[in-house]
């Protein structure tokens, strides 16, 4: 992973060196003026390049003799006058790193606000930041890699070395956030497990002022949370709910809650052997939540966050819960019982009713691998929004346009709800035959457990690992949510304060 990325006045020599180029061949100023120190060597090799039919942030490269810049990368920018948004720039930067992460130790880019349209500090760290998130591989159980990368360090050129290097500095602490994600949802299930969860939350974050709680079987059993319990009675790891807080203010708390299945068989009710390795990645909702409190508590952000993770493992035993069976949870209300791998909703019932009964937060926001049918319905590239709010629903969408994980909001209404009625118990944690919408009747679901509380639910079970190229990330976990959550934040930050430095300067991109 590249750490080492730094801000520089000069292009620095005997390193390749990367460039911006517009689609119609046209010189960024940036590389214009690397194109006159090099007695136009640039302008030359276009034409053998084939620019012509380069795409946008595709890259061409070529060797030059000169013992200073001997390797220079061209990326294609795209039209001449584009307007760039903040997503495009990080991925500009993920695209830059594809090109060169096997070229050298060290590489310079030379690309700056102006080459991009973008008039102010935030353009280049954004890049930067892309190309950082590309950077982080899962690879720690490789003994023998092959085609390893090399690249190091980064130094961007740029005119104002100040106003960048502060701006990176908060992204790269949200980069850290989204790292700590990934390799939590990353790690098989014989290494995290509820209670190793539990542990790395302590580790990680209490150094950083989030005050950090435990709640074991005890502590849940008295607190009535018989949902949870009754997921995680089949393992031998037991069931933990963590509760993270972070007090930057006096307000009343926003509240974030992640479904941790450490590893999800699908109890009695298990699962086929295809793709069930995958289920490690059941405790993304989860990972989310702590990678945000990292960032979050990293840039001291003003704001009052509560987290809660709600960890167990879903293993089938002679101790296992059973379809058919009732469980009472927290809120009184009773479930029955149709498939034990309809797991995910059952402990965030009693997650979501623990946080606004404890915390009466003004808004909470889950986060959940819930459903394959979220799947079928917008595949990879989206998560499905559910919510009761609309004020919420927009100022999520906003922050998802600026961070490129994209958010499409899906219904919510009386038919599904009646869907989920059971006659033996107040609700059953499945949708009746014929109603089908799997992905909805499980946030109807949800929705009786949040009170009337300002409430949305992110079904991140398309996005939350990839092996596509539609998220900065490896192959593997993502880390999604963790950027478009941490910005919802500032947004609401900066909605309530003066107005800023970036506002003043027309950058109203967000971090």
């Amino acid at each position: 992973m590249v750490n080492d990325i730094v801000f520089v006045k000069e292009v620095p020599q005997k390193c390749s060196v990367v460039v911006g180029v517009y689609s119609d061949g046209s010189l960024s100023d940036s590389a214009t003026k690397l194109d006159s120190l090099l007695q136009n060597i640039i302008t030359k090799n276009l034409q053998r390049l084939d620019w012509a039919n380069c795409k946008q942030f595709e890259t061409r490269e070529f060797l030059h003799s000169s013992e200073e810049y001997n390797h220079i990368v061209l990326i294609c920018l795209g039209e001449k006058d584009k307007r760039y948004k903040p997503a495009e720039l990080s991925q500009l930067g993920v695209n830059i790193y594809k090109a060169t992460e096997k070229l050298d130790s060290t590489i310079c880019v030379y690309i700056d606000a102006a080459d991009v349209h973008m008039p102010c500090s935030r353009a280049p760290a954004m890049i930067a930041m892309g190309l950082q998130l590309r950077s982080w591989k899962f690879d720690k159980y490789i003994s023998k890699r092959k085609n390893k990368a090399k690249l190091e360090k980064v130094q961007f050129c740029v005119g104002d070395v100040e106003g960048v290097t502060e701006k990176f500095a908060a992204l790269s602490n949200i980069a850290q956030g989204v790292f700590l994600t990934r390799s939590v949802v990353a790690e098989p299930a014989n290494v995290i497990y509820p209670e190793s969860f539990a542990m790395i939350a302590q580790q990680e974050l209490m150094p950083l002022g989030v005050k950090v709680e435990i709640l074991d079987e005890n502590a849940m059993r008295q607190l009535g949370m018989n949902a949870i319990l009754g997921v995680g009675q089949g393992s031998a790891h037991a069931p933990k709910l963590v509760v993270l807080s972070w007090n930057g203010s006096e307000d009343a708390p926003i509240a974030f809650i992640g479904k941790g299945v450490t590893f999800d068989s699908g109890g009695i009710s298990l699962k086929p052997d295809d793709g069930m390795a995958d289920m490690r990645y059941d405790m993304a909702g989860a990972g989310t939540v702590l990678g945000l409190l990292k960032a979050v508590a990293l840039n001291k952000l003003p704001v009052h966050v509560v987290g809660i993770m709600a960890l167990v493992e879903n293993m089938p035993s002679g101790t296992a819960q059973r379809p058919g069976d009732i469980v009472t949870s927290m809120s009184g209300q009773t479930i029955e019982i149709l498939s034990t791998d309809a797991e995910g909703r059952l402990i965030l019932a009693d997650a979501l009713w623990y946080a606004q009964d404890r915390f009466h937060p003004k808004a909470m926001v889950d986060l959940a691998t819930l459903t394959g049918a979220i799947v079928v319905a917008l595949g990879h590239e989206f998560a499905g929004l559910f919510s009761n709010d609309d004020e919420l629903v927009s100022d999520l969408l906003k922050s998802a346009e600026i961070t490129g994980e994209k958010l499409w909001r899906m219904p919510l209404t009386q038919y599904f709800d009646d869907g989920i009625n059971s006659s033996v118990a107040d609700m059953r944690n499945l949708g009746k035959p014929g109603v089908r919408a799997g992905s909805i009747t499980a946030a109807q679901f949800l929705q009786r457990f949040v009170n009337g509380v300002n409430w949305a639910h992110l079904d991140i079970a398309g996005v939350a690992d990839t092996d596509t190229d539609l998220f900065p990330s490896d192959k593997g976990a993502t880390g999604f949510g963790v950027h478009l959550l941490h910005n919802f934040l500032e947004m609401g930050v900066r909605t309530c304060s003066p107005q800023s430095d970036a506002e003043a300067s027309g950058d109203k991109s967000g971090a």
